[in-house]
């Protein structure tokens, strides 16, 4: 019999399949479709401390092998997060939580980050410094070592729980960054946000997203995904969350040989609210295909060679 199970900074998940936030709201609305607690832990929807209402529509447009989006991070704020969406979730997800945070400030991450390291249901704060969808925020912190770094400080000096950056690919080193947040305290990192993209309508000549520019995710970036886990697991000894156009239970396999200790699902929950589930129940199978019988053994296989 194999063992999915890993370990992300000394909780236990059953399985390495997390899915991603803004593909999985708050959990329950899954929870009406399948028993969400089959997954390691999910990625809820990225929360800002004031409400935000996201960019203007159309913010989704279709590409070949994925899909642009430019949400804008759409929330209701932190304080009704708290309040409102996670004693629902409790009803359905009895696992800890990952929250992921936003933000437009240093000083923002860290009051959102404090606020939400009080809910004992979330294990770990992924801190989004690489969102491609707004505007004076986001992005901007992730795309410089010491942004990435001021960020990190700030939000590891007022939490206690597991502090994972998400990093962005827009960048020409992801490497340098990773290791800028290691260097300051981070607890891991997750890898890559999505890459800055655009469509065009060709009957007005214009963006087919309202914001101009989106995130382009979807299996059309999974090499470019696995490529950057590959080179920051090198540089760094904080896990890696990997995640970027992962669609079955082999592109965990070939995530996790690149280095990465758990695994996001994104885009796929958007084409196939199944997603995730199905790649849990296929995991198995796959691990005895390929000779697998402890997935913990083989983060970071393919650097052995």
């Amino acid at each position: 019999m194999v063992d999915t199970s890993v370990i992300l900074s000394g909780i236990k998940l059953d399985n390495p399949i997390i899915p991603a936030s803004g593909t999985f709201g708050y959990g329950y609305e899954f929870a009406a479709l399948y028993d969400i607690n089959c997954l390691g832990t999910f990625s809820f929807k990225g929360t800002t401390h004031a409400p935000r209402f996201g960019n203007p529509t159309p913010r989704i447009a279709e590409a070949p092998s994925g899909l642009l989006n430019a949400v804008g991070l759409q929330n209701p704020g932190a304080e009704k997060v708290a309040a409102e969406e996670l004693p629902k979730l409790r009803q359905v997800f009895h696992k800890p939580v990952m929250a992921n945070i936003s933000g437009f400030s240093v000083e923002e991450y860290a009051e959102t980050c404090a606020l939400l390291d009080k809910e004992e249901q979330v294990g770990w704060l992924e801190v989004n410094i690489s969102c491609p969808n707004v505007h004076n925020g986001g992005m901007s912190f992730g795309t410089s070592p010491d942004a990435a770094a001021e960020v990190t400080r700030a939000v590891k000096a007022v939490t206690t729980k597991p502090v994972y950056m998400k990093l962005s690919p827009n960048v020409t080193d992801i490497a340098a960054i990773a290791k800028a947040c290691e260097d300051a305290g981070a607890d891991g990192v997750s890898l890559i946000n999505t890459l800055l993209s655009m469509r065009i309508n060709l009957k007005n000549r214009k963006p087919l997203l309202a914001n101009g520019t989106g995130g382009l995710s979807g299996p059309a970036v999974f090499p470019v995904a696995v490529r950057m886990v590959y080179q920051v697991y090198e540089a760094v000894k904080i896990p890696v969350i990997g995640m970027g156009g992962v669609s079955s239970a082999e592109d965990v396999i070939e995530m996790m040989l690149a280095g990465a200790s758990a695994v996001e699902v994104g885009a796929a929950n958007l084409v196939n609210p199944f997603a995730c589930r199905d790649i849990v129940r296929d995991l198995p199978e796959v691990m005895e295909k390929y000779g697998i019988k402890n997935l913990s053994e083989i983060i970071g296989g393919a650097h052995n060679g």
